[in-house]
């Protein structure tokens, strides 16, 4: 079914989603399973900074490394990084034996901050029980005074890409089967890395930057797509790109105006009452990936809002996303 962008397809696209949930949800994990998995108290197996020095651009920027704990007494972490002065790949090593696929986890926050508990380390863990390894981007933000702030977090995005196939060996990572997830702005980053993985942002440092950035399969969960004023998520946008963008750099860093034939097959989901980042970026995006004969998957929800990730869907709508992505990824060979 191909939606459009108007009130009649926004509707389609929920009738369609809730559907699609509700026959998924009969035969798969209970959600309750899901949470419990995610919510497992983990550490990183690997903890690997991205960058040998001084990260590009990095030359007179002075920020700090800045953890913020949301959480509750008695609650599941929720912490924040909210300056990121050195970026990190995290890696969650499945329990399974063999080279396995491997997922790169990219966590939201409006470009602003990396909510890399319930947008991250939750969603590796709830991988590696699947039989997946997981790897967990902080990643730099764009406003910090890094030079040429806007590719910032793409630099970084490509560089923990060919981090995993330099680590094929090490940490039994399937170079020919990495992926990548990322939620809200992370999804921006994630659409960004489908659509310019190849972009040349960046100098390259060692002999891993001479191996390909681009995934094998992608999810965009309720993601930024558009910086379209009439469509984008405000501080996204400011944060990125600053006040006043000019109409070329609004293009370029709109994922779903250069969309490429040949980009990777894709799966999205959001919830029709997102109230944040408009439920029209996805579509927007689907209309994309679709006109360009990609593989694509979407699933709209009733309701939700933003920001559920795993830990908020139990009871609701968006309840059965996991393991409708967990077939997608199996469909797909990421068993």
């Amino acid at each position: 079914m191909t939606f459009t962008l108007n009130r009649r397809g926004l509707a389609l696209a929920a009738m369609a989603g809730a559907v699609l949930a509700r026959s998924a949800k009969a035969d798969g994990t209970p959600a309750t399973d899901l949470v419990r998995l995610s919510r497992q108290h983990r550490d990183p197996d690997v903890l690997l900074p991205l960058w040998p020095g001084t990260p590009p651009g990095g030359e007179g920027v002075t920020v700090k490394d800045v953890v913020i704990d949301h959480g509750s007494a008695g609650g599941p972490p929720d912490r924040s990084a909210d300056g990121v002065g050195t970026p990190t790949l995290a890696f969650f090593r499945s329990a399974s034996p063999g080279p396995r696929a491997t997922i790169l986890v990219i966590p939201g926050g409006g470009y602003s901050s990396v909510w890399f508990d319930k947008e991250g380390y939750e969603i590796a863990r709830w991988l590696n029980a699947t039989g997946l390894h997981a790897a967990v981007l902080t990643y730099r933000l764009p406003a910090e005074g890094w030079k040429n702030g806007a590719d910032v977090p793409l630099q970084d995005a490509q560089r923990a890409m060919r981090l995993l196939r330099a680590k094929t060996k090490a940490w039994a990572v399937d170079g020919g089967r990495i992926g990548i997830i990322g939620f809200s702005a992370g999804g921006h980053l994630a659409a960004s890395l489908l659509t310019r993985h190849d972009a040349a942002v960046y100098t390259p440092v060692d002999e891993a930057d001479k191996l390909p950035a681009g995934p094998q399969l992608a999810c965009l969960a309720y993601p930024v797509i558009s910086m379209d004023e009439s469509l984008t998520h405000p501080g996204s946008r400011q944060h990125l790109l600053g006040n006043s963008p000019s109409a070329e750099q609004v293009r370029a860093y709109s994922p779903d105006q250069i969309v490429r034939t040949g980009a990777c097959p894709t799966f999205l989901f959001h919830a029709a009452d997102d109230d944040a980042v408009p439920v029209g970026n996805s579509l927007a995006m689907f209309q994309a990936l679709r006109r360009q004969n990609v593989a694509t998957e979407m699933h709209i929800f009733e309701s939700g809002g933003h920001g559920f990730a795993i830990r908020d869907t139990p009871g609701r709508p968006a309840e059965p996303w996991p393991d409708l992505y967990r077939r997608w990824l199996t469909r797909h060979g990421f068993a």
